[in-house]
C-alpha cells in the first residue's frame, strides 16, 4: 500500500511540473540589440534607388512627420534656393562611418561615396483641408566617385513617396503668410532638367553645401550648434578645416547691405548655371559669391548678348529699372524669359522689390 501510494505522489509530481510555463521556469534571452532595429537607415549601394521612400527609413514615426532617425542630420543653407515658396527640411546621411572633407570655402565638400543628402518640399496651410502637404523629396547620393538623383513623388495621403525622374505638375492652392490665398502649378523636375542645374562640365553635383552656405547655427534637439561643428563631431566632416570662413549672408537679412543681400541670393539662385563649366557659362555674369564683389560680374553696365527686347540696353542699368534686362527676367514668368529657368514659375515678389531698391540706388548712370 505504501508502494502504492509513493508512486501516485511520484506521478503527481511530474504532472505538476510539467504544467508549469516554461518562461517561468527559463528566463528569456533577451538580445542587446532588437532585430528590427528601426534607428537604422537602409542603404544598400547595390539597390538604390528603391521604389518606395520610406523602404530608406529616413524617418521615425509618421513619415510626414519628417523627423528623422539617429544619424540623419538635418541642416540648412544661409540663403536658400527659391522654389514657387516652397518650404523645404534638409537632412545628411553618410554611410560606413566616413567623412567629407573641406576643399575651400566656396567649393562643395569632398564627400565620400555613401554620402546622401535628402531635401523635402512642402506647403503649410494647403487648401481645402489647411494642413500640409509634401510635395517630393530629392535625393542626391554619390555611388562610384558620382552623384545620382533620386526624386519620390508624395501620395496625396501623405503616407508614401514614389521614385520618379520622369516628372510632373501638381496644381495647389495655399495660404501664404500673409492671409492670402495662393496658387501654383508646382513642377517636379525630370532627370534631364535635374542635370541642368546639377552640372559642371558635365558632371552632377550638389549645389547647396558649401562651407560659405553652411557656416551658420542650428538649433538641433540637443541644442544650437555651428553646422560644421557638429557634421564634425557627427564624423560626417574631417576636422582640420579653417576657424575663420568667407560666409554668405541671408539675402533677407535688412542689417546686411543692399549689394550682399543680392549677391547672396544670386549665389544661390543663379550662379549654379552662371559659372565656369555651367550651363550658361557663355554669358559674361559670375554670380558666385567669391565672384561677385565686382559688379561688372553682375552685369551691372554690361550689355546683354541676348537683345530679347531692345529697351533692355544693360543686363543691370545701374539707376534704372526698366532697362535693366536682369530686373526684366526676375519679374517675368513666361518659360523663355524668366531666370532662373527651371524651379521657378512664381516671381518672387520679396526678391524683385530687393533687386528693385538695388539697382535704383546704383550710380553712376551707365550713361
Amino acid at each position: 500500500m505504501k508502494k502504492v501510494l509513493l508512486l501516485i505522489i511520484l506521478v503527481m509530481a511530474v504532472f505538476i511540473s510539467c504544467t508549469h510555463d516554461p518562461e517561468e521556469l527559463i528566463a528569456p534571452v533577451v538580445p542587446d540589440t532588437p532585430a528590427n532595429d528601426t534607428s537604422a537607415v537602409v542603404f544598400d549601394m547595390t539597390a538604390v534607388p528603391y521604389p518606395l521612400l520610406s523602404t530608406y527609413n529616413f524617418y521615425a514615426g509618421p513619415m510626414a512627420d519628417l523627423e528623422p532617425v539617429e544619424g540623419v542630420l538635418p541642416y540648412d543653407v544661409i540663403t536658400p534656393l527659391f522654389s514657387d515658396y516652397a518650404h523645404k527640411k534638409r537632412f545628411i546621411w553618410i554611410a560606413n562611418g566616413a567623412a567629407a572633407q573641406y576643399v575651400d570655402d566656396m567649393s562643395i565638400l569632398d564627400f565620400p561615396d555613401g554620402a546622401v543628402l535628402i531635401k523635402n518640399f512642402y506647403y503649410d496651410n494647403v487648401q481645402p483641408q489647411n494642413d500640409r502637404r509634401i510635395m517630393e523629396t530629392r535625393i542626391l547620393f554619390k555611388r562610384n566617385g558620382a552623384w545620382e538623383f533620386a526624386d519620390y513623388r508624395w501620395n496625396q495621403e501623405q503616407t508614401e513617396a514614389y521614385f520618379d525622374l520622369n516628372g510632373s505638375i501638381t496644381p495647389l492652392d495655399w495660404v501664404d503668410e500673409l492671409g492670402v490665398t495662393r496658387h501654383v502649378d508646382y513642377r517636379i523636375p525630370a532627370a534631364a532638367e535635374c542635370h541642368t542645374c546639377h552640372k559642371i562640365s558635365g558632371e552632377d553635383t550638389p549645389i547647396g553645401p558649401k562651407p560659405q552656405n553652411l557656416n551658420r547655427t542650428y538649433d538641433y534637439s540637443s541644442g544650437s550648434s555651428n553646422q560644421l561643428a557638429k557634421w564634425a563631431e557627427m564624423g560626417y566632416l574631417q576636422g582640420g578645416y579653417p576657424g575663420s570662413i568667407a560666409t554668405t549672408v541671408r539675402w533677407d537679412d535688412p542689417a546686411e547691405t543692399l549689394t550682399d543681400r543680392v549677391r547672396a541670393y544670386v549665389d544661390m539662385n543663379c550662379a549654379h548655371c552662371h559659372g565656369e563649366g555651367r550651363h550658361c557659362d557663355y554669358r559674361p555674369m559670375r554670380f558666385a559669391w567669391h565672384e561677385s564683389s565686382d559688379v561688372v560680374n553682375l552685369g551691372v553696365c554690361v550689355p546683354p548678348e541676348d537683345l530679347i527686347d531692345p529697351s533692355y540696353i544693360y543686363i543691370v542699368s545701374a539707376g534704372n529699372t526698366n532697362r535693366s534686362m536682369l530686373y526684366h527676367r526676375l519679374t517675368s514668368t513666361a518659360e523663355d524669359v524668366r531666370m532662373p529657368l527651371l524651379g521657378r514659375t512664381l516671381v518672387h515678389q520679396e526678391a524683385v522689390d530687393l533687386f528693385t531698391e538695388w539697382i535704383n540706388a546704383l550710380s553712376p548712370p551707365c550713361d
